[in-house]
């Protein structure tokens, strides 16, 4: 059942109660983008030992890297002095279970037709193959004119399991 909007304000308000955390400044203490899964399941902040204030954390589904994400990206390192960058894939991912096909068909089925128009000009980027897909994203980031040479950036894998993170190496 989803919550409603005023058991979202009930929360805030215990969390505005206590909240200690206004004066921290704008760029991320630790000159960290890190680009990860929305799985309700990821924590990013704890399970990379970091603190609210240290990363911009850019998220979406799968944690591909998309247009969109670049765009966020070369915001935090131009304006706001990020100088590496993370890409967290994660197992049991919902990304790995679908294609294409599978979601337009379950747009068309559940919205209709015009639904699918439009998100038959959508590529939800699902994958097959989860260290491809976080090399195929760390690819895309390093290749992107909007992203300096110099700026390192690494791949992980999340286990939901056990909680580790692994790194994944580029492609030999």
């Amino acid at each position: 059942m989803a919550m409603s909007v005023n058991d979202l304000l009930a929360g805030n308000k215990a969390y505005a109660a206590s909240f200690t955390e206004g004066a921290l400044p704008l760029p991320p203490a630790r000159k960290l983008a890190a680009v990860v899964c929305m799985d309700a399941r990821l924590d990013p902040l704890p399970f990379l030992g970091l603190r609210l204030g240290d990363t911009h954390v850019i998220r979406n589904a799968g944690g591909r890297v998309t247009e969109d994400v670049i765009r966020s990206l070369a915001i935090s390192e131009r304006l706001l002095g990020t100088d590496a960058i993370i890409v967290v894939h994660h197992t049991d991912c919902g990304m790995l279970t679908f294609t294409n096909d599978d979601i337009r068909q379950k747009i068309q089925t559940d919205l209709g037709d015009s639904a699918y128009q439009a998100a038959s000009r959508i590529d939800f980027l699902p994958f097959t193959n989860l260290a491809q897909s976080v090399r195929d994203d760390v690819a895309a980031i390093t290749a992107s004119p909007l992203i300096p040479k110099s700026i390192p950036v690494y791949g992980f894998i999340y286990d939901v399991h056990t909680g580790e993170l692994s790194p994944v190496e580029p492609a030999a």
